[in-house]
């Protein structure tokens, strides 16, 4: 098969022949339709991420149909359509994962950074780790909710009823955030980088009540804002920028120190 592989962090992906790999007990084969770019796959391929698995294949917004399944797994039959999200596989027996914290679990292990991506034509999942996808979006848009919109969506509760929401970085996950908030009747505010116009105005058609630049305070006092990206700088910002008792979540994998 074909991939894209990173030999070492810093260094440009390189187009590699691969054998298939082989669905183990429990898992299931993939062969990939779509897989989006996540800015934590630049994180992970930069370096800002430690200890990835190398050689890797990065992508963990991945679309797929299942080619064949191993021992065990009986949720998936061939030819169905799934998607492989970030957290590839956790321990299941810690006290993380018996509360519905799986993501702290000390053992889990993270499709496109300790385990192989989907920047290639197959790849290998846990099945417990899958999800089935309605037919009701094609390959292309359904890839970007395996992470900015669970990220996105899991951030959005975190807020708990805020109606004023502020949300600093206009990307993905932001994008697939406001339209849901907006769904759900709350106030959008969106903070961009100063002076991007482009993400100002996308922001706005998707029914931003407000639209600024990261240095800028809004016209009112916010319930409460996520960060999605990756500069710590924006968490006094943030701070600032919320009523009292508001909530400030940080929706990202990394981000550069805090002031």
């Amino acid at each position: 098969m074909q991939a894209m592989v990173l030999e070492a962090p810093g260094r440009p992906l390189i187009p590699r022949e691969l054998p298939v790999p082989k669905p183990g007990r429990g898992e299931v084969l993939v062969r990939i339709a779509a897989c989006a770019v996540c800015r934590t796959d630049l994180h992970v391929v930069d370096g800002e991420l430690p200890n990835p698995k190398l050689p890797l294949v990065p992508g963990h917004e991945i679309v797929g149909r299942i080619e064949d399944i191993g021992e065990g797994v009986a949720r998936y039959r061939p030819g169905e359509r799934v998607g492989i999200p970030w957290l590839g596989w956790t321990c299941g027996q810690c006290a993380f994962c018996l509360s519905n914290r799986e993501n702290l679990c000390s053992r889990a292990r993270f499709t496109g950074y300790t385990i192989d991506g989907g920047y290639a034509d197959y790849t290998v999942a846990n099945a417990s780790f899958c999800f089935p996808l309605p037919d009701a979006f094609n390959d292309a848009a359904a890839a970007p909710l395996l992470c900015a919109g669970l990220i996105g969506y899991r951030s959005l509760r975190k807020t708990g009823d805020a109606q004023r929401l502020g949300l600093y970085g206009f990307g993905a996950a932001a994008h697939i955030v406001a339209q849901v908030a907006r769904f759900q009747g709350r106030q959008v505010f969106a903070f961009t980088r100063p002076g991007d116009v482009a993400a100002q105005e996308f922001a706005r058609r998707l029914g931003a009540v407000w639209v600024g630049g990261s240095d800028e305070s809004p016209p009112e006092k916010l319930d409460a804002a996520i960060i999605f990206a990756p500069a710590g700088p924006l968490v006094p910002c943030a701070l600032r920028a919320v009523e009292k008792g508001g909530i400030v979540v940080c929706g990202g994998i990394h981000m550069s120190d805090i002031p």
